[in-house]
């Protein structure tokens, strides 16, 4: 049996190209964990809350062979890591100082994730790895239009897709929506324990809005 994978499914989501393109991301259903702080800290918060969306995932994804198999379960692959990335306090630009990130660390889930089956997830996470599972939550975010690229390369050359962005906005009647609801959002293709730096692939999705329209968001 075929499994689920997201990223060939909603290839324009997962799988742009290095050119900037508009896209209508829908409601999705995730795990999510806020936190601060640099993520390149070995023993963080940042690496633990990754460690423990990678555990709830897979004890949900483990559903199929417990006594309590999910309602709609079935077999899929489990999508990447994702963060959303914000700067501490009124910060608009990023100053070199990573201690300054307001970061969510999330992951897709499949529809059949229910706050019942994420409860069970947590006390099996909590029973049988010690894990603190009070900061995660499940939720449904709809992050409406955004313009994304693929960013090929280590994390610090992002700037310069980025730049490739913005210069698509300014070509496109588009303006940066970003804001305490609407964040710099990345998806991470590639693991940096295994892949070679200018190898890395990351998703970067920027929220949008038509020049035309006021920003609803605070």
């Amino acid at each position: 049996m075929d499994k689920t994978d997201y990223k060939k499914i909603y290839m324009e989501l997962y799988l742009p190209g290095r050119s900037p393109v508009l896209v209508n991301v829908p409601p999705i259903p995730f795990i999510m964990i806020d936190g601060q702080g640099n993520p390149n800290d070995a023993d963080g918060e940042y690496a633990q809350a990754v460690s423990l969306l990678y555990a709830l995932s897979y004890a949900i994804k483990m559903n199929k062979t417990g006594d309590h198999v999910p309602e709609g379960y079935f077999e899929y692959v489990i999508p990447p890591l994702e963060g959303l990335w914000s700067f501490r306090g009124t910060k608009e630009a990023f100053s070199g100082d990573k201690s300054e990130f307001m970061w969510t660390s999330m992951m897709r889930q499949p529809d059949f994730v229910t706050p019942s089956v994420f409860s069970q997830a947590c006390s099996a996470v909590q029973s049988k790895k010690g894990l603190d599972t009070s900061k995660a939550r499940l939720c449904t975010w709809e992050e409406g239009l955004c313009v994304q690229c693929m960013h090929l390369g280590p994390y610090d050359d992002e700037p310069a897709t980025l730049q490739k962005i913005y210069d698509f906005l300014n070509s496109s009647g588009l303006l940066s929506d970003i804001s305490s609801k609407r964040r710099h959002h990345e998806l991470y293709l590639s693991d940096p324990r295994r892949a070679a730096p200018e190898r890395m692939k990351t998703v970067l999705r920027l929220p949008v809005r038509e020049a035309s329209k006021q920003s609803d968001a605070l």
